[in-house]
């Protein structure tokens, strides 16, 4: 059975992703800090019929998402399909007057440094297959900084561009890297099925050879 594994799951698209592809097929590894939330969204995805396990790790902390990865891999089924899509902390979003060096480290420790040691986890399982997939997702400011989103907006972009150059090096050994950029709060972007759509636009982007970046929708209808 292929695994997708989410990074920053969550009751809301997580919980989404999960079950759009639970219906392909993929059993999912459910990743985040908190355990006992992740057994009961596990529990709650059981009931929609998706094979799900939650798996504890901090991505600041490459060890522990290392072994995180390593079991739900072991458990569940070789990772085809990561997901990369931690919520940034309420401190990254201090205005850039305040950022710190420790502040701006923290940072970019949890959106690129996290994703490179989970890309270099699950790679060779994906190159061993023979295919993959690999979704970033990301506000507006990993296309445009703004003054009073200084974590993010440094993070961001590095996290971009990993991301874009790992599109262009696997390219030709059939996997996947793209992004999704989610420029606001998707209850406010008036999506006509909500969260269902974002799901559906990721399982798209996942499955199907394209571009790095795709605009949820344009960076000037949303807010990051």
């Amino acid at each position: 059975m292929p695994t997708l594994a989410i990074i920053g799951a969550g009751p809301n698209l997580g919980a989404a992703v999960a079950r759009r592809f639970g219906r392909e097929g993929y059993a999912v590894a459910l990743i985040s800090r908190d355990l006992a939330k992740l057994d009961a969204l596990a529990e709650e995805l059981g009931e929609h019929g998706v094979t799900a396990r939650g798996y504890a790790a901090d991505v600041r902390d490459g060890a522990s998402l290392e072994v995180a990865l390593g079991r739900a891999a072991a458990d569940l089924g070789p990772i085809t399909a990561l997901q990369y899509s931690p919520l940034p902390a309420r401190e990254y979003l201090k205005p850039v007057l305040d950022l710190t060096p420790d502040l701006a480290l923290d940072a970019l420790k949890f959106s690129a440094l996290g994703l490179v040691t989970a890309v270099r986890t699950v790679l060779p399982g994906m190159r061993e297959q023979g295919e993959g997939s690999i979704v970033l997702i990301n506000g507006g400011t990993s296309v445009k900084a703004r003054a009073g989103f200084a974590g993010t907006s440094v993070a961001f972009p590095a996290e971009s561009a990993y991301g874009e150059m790992l599109h262009d090096a696997l390219a030709d050994e059939g996997i996947r890297v793209t992004q999704l950029v989610i420029p606001g709060a998707i209850p406010k972007l008036q999506l006509e099925n909500g969260i269902e759509d974002v799901a559906e636009r990721i399982w798209e982007l996942a499955s199907t050879p394209g571009d790095f970046r795709t605009m949820l929708i344009p960076l000037e209808e949303g807010r990051e």
